[in-house]
């Protein structure tokens, strides 16, 4: 349970909006322009100019509108400093950076306040797109002004964005009730696709990061879905290792069944 007494997140949410669509605008005037690109760790994440531009005016405008909070973010070296704060900021400046860099319109803004442990503000701007996804603590999530709120399908097969050796694995009296969502390139859009009922679920292969995930769990868990591990667990934030295991991310009505469907595929 998140301890909110006397948090003004309303205020929050205004702040981290108004800054993620300044970043998001700044992104677009790279976007399609062949931005710069570097190779990240050890060569396997590529970062562009765009990035770092987002970074820089996500930085300025929330620290030094918060200068209490914490800081974690993608495109800005690790401090420990933020593991003894209760409230911080946990930033993508664009999450989908291959997508972007190819000049694909799947890329987001991912920015969400995380206090003790859990997401309690959150938008997710995706300009190429003209989408705005928010949340806050105990109110609904909204898309672009309108409520989010998943309902329940009563037939049809579960529309679930997983790698195809996933599907493949999955038990043969289950898999037929699955149709495979061709992939995502950005993990938190992917998560706001579950949470406007365009996909019902999706699994998150182990290594996703702290800022690929905030803004997104809690604008599902908002909508009437849920991103956990494997378990079942909610995930905990702001810990000394950024990094998570395998989740999944599911509408209420569909994840038991999805959790115990990947277990027994785990089971062989």
């Amino acid at each position: 349970m998140v301890e909110t007494s006397g948090a003004d997140w309303r205020s929050d949410l205004d702040l981290v909006l108004n800054a993620s669509r300044e970043a998001g605008q700044e992104a677009l005037r790279h976007f399609r322009k062949d931005p710069e690109v570097w190779w990240k760790d050890g060569g396997r994440s590529p970062v562009s100019a765009a990035d770092y531009a987002a970074n820089d005016i996500l930085e300025r405008l929330l620290r030094s509108a918060r200068p209490d909070y914490g800081w974690l973010s993608e495109e800005t070296t690790d401090d420990d400093k933020r593991l003894s704060r209760d409230t911080l900021f946990v930033v993508d400046p664009i999450d989908g950076t291959r997508a972007f860099i190819n000049g694909k319109d799947t890329w987001c803004v991912s920015v969400a306040v995380v206090h003790k442990g859990r997401p309690v503000v959150a938008a997710l701007v995706a300009p190429a797109l003209g989408e705005e996804f928010t949340a806050f603590h105990d109110a609904s999530a909204e898309k672009n002004g309108g409520v989010l709120r998943i309902t329940k399908v009563a037939s049809g097969p579960i529309q679930l964005a997983a790698p195809e050796e996933v599907i493949a694995r999955l038990p043969s009296d289950f898999k037929p009730s699955v149709r495979r969502i061709p992939h995502v390139p950005s993990l938190a859009y992917r998560l706001a696709m579950v949470a406007d009922g365009r996909i019902d679920g999706t699994l998150v292969l182990p290594n996703s990061h702290d800022w690929d995930l905030a803004a997104a769990d809690l604008i599902l868990q908002q909508a009437g879905g849920q991103l956990v591990d494997l378990d079942g667990k909610p995930l905990i934030y702001n810990r000394p290792q950024v990094k998570h295991d395998a989740l999944c991310a599911a509408a209420n009505h569909i994840l038991p069944t999805l959790l115990m469907q990947l277990g027994r595929s785990a089971r062989g």
